[in-house]
């Protein structure tokens, strides 16, 4: 089983509509959106949610005002002015009070309060989910506002879309990355067979692209590059794909600008399920040269 990975430098690149254009190409595989964050390859595949489950991760702080003897030594030790003080009428003492969005969940304060006056609660930070789409099972997210730890949402995404592919006998585990270079797409890279980095044709997305690379080449993965809306400006298309080769990593083709993808997102579709278009026929060459490398 194979598991290649979409990611970008940054966000806006394309990542996703090209990931959906492959899920309709790919034959027996198993779709991951690990883009955690700003999920969004369920606008085109309508996934049927078949399980649905809890992600939980980190904890939160909250003090019980009953038994808060107001010495305000939470708040003195808390380094993120999480913690402030209030007034607590039916005692007439001051008390203190957490603001959870605020809170970084490292729990000074719990180990330091001298009246065992605050709890320490794990925190649902989202859900993940298992579903149906026309193109085959995939395995996504969502986030809830705020919450952090997104790279372990991330692991968790890949983990059981493994998982689901190994139960149904599928040979490819397709994932669409989360953009940048931070801990989500860490979390997404580790361990893959190869790697596919979408860019765009501007002095920010050869700065980008060269970060990933640099992030592909640590972990020793396999890369290729596509750059899209090439035709916005050719001569900085071939000055990225001279780069990424010098880089180690192979150019594997190139899409061009076209209306045809907003169309085709309109309907919901992919951009190969829209009918035939030059767009198209470029994804196609995309994604035959991309798995017709030799990928271990």
């Amino acid at each position: 089983m194979k598991e290649l990975v979409v990611i970008s430098g940054k966000g806006g690149t394309g990542k996703t509509s090209l990931v959906a254009s492959f899920a309709a190409l790919a034959p027996n595989a198993v779709l991951a959106d690990c883009d955690v964050d700003a999920a969004d390859l369920h606008l085109i595949l309508a996934p049927d949610i078949r399980r649905r489950t809890e992600f939980r991760s980190g904890h939160r702080a909250s003090i019980r005002a009953e038994n808060c003897v107001g010495c305000g030594r939470c708040a003195a030790l808390c380094r993120f002015d999480a913690i402030s003080e209030t007034f607590r009428p039916s005692a007439g003492a001051r008390a203190f009070a957490v603001d959870s969005s605020s809170c970084e969940g490292c729990g000074v304060c719990v180990w330091n309060c001298p009246a065992n006056a605050i709890d320490f609660d794990e925190q649902v930070c989202g859900e993940w989910f298992v579903s149906g789409t026309r193109h085959g099972p995939m395995v996504h997210a969502r986030l809830a506002p705020g919450a952090e730890n997104s790279g372990k949402l991330v692991s968790l995404v890949r983990e059981q879309a493994r998982e689901l592919a190994n139960q149904e006998h599928r040979d490819l585990v397709l994932v669409d990355g989360p953009p940048g270079t931070g801990c989500p797409v860490i979390a997404a890279l580790t361990g893959a067979s190869g790697v596919l980095v979408v860019t765009e044709p501007t002095v920010s997305g050869a700065h980008d692209l060269a970060r990933v690379l640099e992030l592909a080449n640590h972990f020793k993965i396999q890369a290729a590059i596509c750059v899209n809306k090439w035709d916005i400006h050719p001569a900085q298309a071939d000055h990225i794909e001279s780069a990424a080769r010098a880089a180690g990593a192979t150019p594997v083709g190139r899409v061009r600008y076209d209306k045809a993808a907003t169309a085709a997102q309109r309907q919901g579709l992919a951009v190969v399920e829209a009918g035939v278009s030059p767009l198209a026929d470029d994804i196609r060459t995309v994604w035959n040269n991309w798995i017709g490398m030799n990928i271990p």
